[in-house]
Formats: structure tokens, C-alpha cells, sequence
């Protein structure tokens, strides 16, 4: 039997709670690889699972994204082979903070060779993420106006950049001088420092008073009714995230009252629920990145044990662009 280290999570509560332990793992069943990890990818969604607000079944193992190798394979499986370089964002089964993983085949994608494992380990679920939301959720057109919070964050960059090829007119928001300059950098017509200035106001300036089309929110709490009250009449403000906190029940008039607007609470879940949908958007996040439209910054890395400080820091947001933990 094969054995990994392994991130476990016995108990609900702050990143002390993350253990690094070693585990058994079973061998892989139809339709199943086992795949040994080279890089894990860091989300809010961990946190949010590690935290009790995504409640899980205890103990589990968390993470959703990572990069490896596949070291053995159960029957059913056709379309890969021992040695190629896979990759994968599956928010179920999560169980990423692992140095080996038995997974089904059906969520891997095979890693062409100019694709690094720690840049696909770094932009499976955030690059995937952005794909539905600005492809599908509201699909962005050209001279669109859009606001995303959290311009300078691991999504956040993803999105500048991507938004910046449909043409989209950009407006992110960040928390401080260097941020700024990461987001404009990534693709940003205007970025407002929300610690110094009026977001409603500067996106109303920006606008010329008609506010934007689309809101990409993934700070919840904190920015929700910033985010409504800078979308232009019929907008749609799309949530994608809690990273302040969970934001608190309201009247459904409310939306009526701020001009008719549009809500979603986004999961990545529902958009890639179906093999087809699967292939296509990770077929469309990997080539956008070989053609070098979206640079993926890896700003912060950790060995796996040390993934409770990986959670302080992005809690904390004392993070920017990506971040990747290496199994030893």
C-alpha cells in the first residue's frame, strides 16, 4: 500500500488546525491514477473549508488544485498513461495537500511541455474560475465596463488580463500603492486604492455617471453594497466570493430600488459539472496562457507543512498573485 504527507483537518478553526501527518492510500480503482504531486495550488475556498464556513466531513484533507505525475493507473483507463504530466481543479473530491493523491482520470488534464508544473499548480482553479465568469457567467464583450475587487489577487490578475483580450474597459480595486501598480501592470484602465478613496465616486467618475456593466465580487461582506451601488441600471453584479465574510440576508427590492439589478452567487461546481465543459474551459485557460496572453505570478510559495502560514498570510491579505505549495 502507498503512503503520502498529507495536510489533515480534524477540527474546524484557524490555520493551527492544519496538521501535517502521514497517510495510507488505496490503490487505484477503475477509472482512477494515482498521481505523485509536484505543486498545489492555495485558494480562498480552503480557507473557507478549513474555517467551518464550507462545512466538510471531519477529518478530511483539504485543497481543490495541484500538478504531479501520474505513477499508476486502475483499469478503465484509456486516456492516460504512467509518466505523462497531469494536472487538475476539482472543488469534489477536494484532498490536494497531499504529496500522492488517487484521483479519477476524468478530472485530469495532460500538461503540454511549455506549461510549468507550479504555473498550472498555481492557475487550474483561478484561471478555470475566470474563464467561467468572464465567458459565461456574464459574458464580457468589447467597450464593456466592468469593476473587479480584488484586482491584485491570485483571480484578480488572471482576470486583468484576460478581460484586458476581450477589450473589456477595466476598473479594479486593491488595497495599497503596490497593488496598484500589480493591477494596472496585469491590465487595468483605472484602479482605485480602496483604503484611500471613494470607490462608488471614482467608478461614477470613470463612468461619467452611468456606472459600470458587470461587478466581479469575491470579497463578500465588505463590498457588497459598494458593488451594487456602482452598477449601471439592469447591471449584474456577479459573487463569486467571502473573503471578508458572508454577505448578510437582504430584501430581494433592494435590487429593484438600485435600478433593476442582476444577482448571482457563482460556483465553479455548477460550471464545471459536465466532461464537455470540463475539457472546454481548460482548454481554453491553457491556451491563452501558450499564447501568452495570461502570465501566471507566483509571488509566494511554501513547503506543504507549512501550509498554516500560507493561510495567515492570504487571510490576512498580505498576498498577491498566486501561491504554491511543494510537497519535500
Amino acid at each position: 500500500m502507498a503512503s503520502a504527507k498529507a495536510i489533515i483537518v480534524e477540527r474546524v478553526g484557524g490555520p493551527e488546525v492544519l496538521e501535517y501527518k502521514q497517510i495510507d492510500l488505496p490503490e487505484p480503482g477503475p477509472g482512477e491514477v494515482l498521481i505523485r504531486q509536484t505543486a498545489i495550488g492555495l485558494n480562498f475556498v480552503d480557507v473557507y473549508m478549513r474555517s467551518g464556513l464550507y462545512p466538510m466531513p471531519l477529518p478530511f484533507t483539504p485543497g481543490v488544485e495541484a500538478a504531479g505525475v501520474v505513477e499508476a493507473a486502475g483499469s478503465d483507463v484509456r486516456d492516460l498513461q504512467i509518466g505523462d504530466r497531469v494536472a487538475y481543479a476539482a472543488t469534489s473530491p477536494v484532498g490536494s495537500y497531499a504529496s500522492s493523491r488517487v484521483i479519477s482520470a476524468e478530472l485530469l488534464t495532460r500538461l503540454p511541455e511549455s506549461i510549468s508544473d507550479e504555473v498550472a499548480a498555481a492557475v487550474m482553479l483561478k484561471g478555470c474560475t475566470v474563464e467561467y465568469l468572464v465567458m459565461r457567467t456574464y459574458p464580457v464583450q468589447s467597450g464593456d465596463w466592468v469593476l473587479w475587487h480584488a484586482a491584485a489577487g491570485g483571480v484578480g490578475l488572471l482576470a486583468c488580463q484576460w478581460l484586458r483580450s476581450l477589450g473589456a474597459n477595466l476598473i479594479g480595486t486593491v488595497g495599497s500603492p503596490e497593488k496598484v501598480a500589480l493591477a494596472r501592470e496585469a491590465g487595468c484602465n483605472f484602479v482605485i486604492d480602496y483604503k484611500k478613496e471613494d470607490v462608488v465616486q471614482q467608478v461614477r467618475e470613470c463612468t461619467r455617471g452611468q456606472g459600470v456593466d458587470v461587478v466581479y465580487d469575491s470579497v463578500g461582506r465588505d463590498t457588497f453594497e459598494i458593488s451594487l451601488n456602482c452598477l449601471r441600471p439592469r447591471g449584474m453584479l456577479v459573487s463569486f466570493g467571502n473573503a471578508s465574510g458572508p454577505v448578510p440576508p437582504f430584501a430581494p427590492l433592494l435590487l429593484s430600488q438600485k435600478g433593476s439589478l442582476y444577482l448571482t452567487r457563482a460556483g465553479f461546481k455548477d460550471y464545471y459539472a459536465k466532461k464537455e465543459e470540463r475539457r472546454a474551459g481548460t482548454r481554453a485557460l491553457l491556451k491563452k496562457i501558450e499564447h501568452g496572453i495570461l502570465k501566471v505570478a507566483i509571488h509566494q510559495k511554501f513547503s506543504l507543512k507549512d501550509a498554516g502560514q500560507a493561510h495567515s498570510s492570504l487571510e490576512n491579505r498580505q498576498t498577491t498573485g498566486a501561491t504554491v505549495l511543494f510537497p519535500e
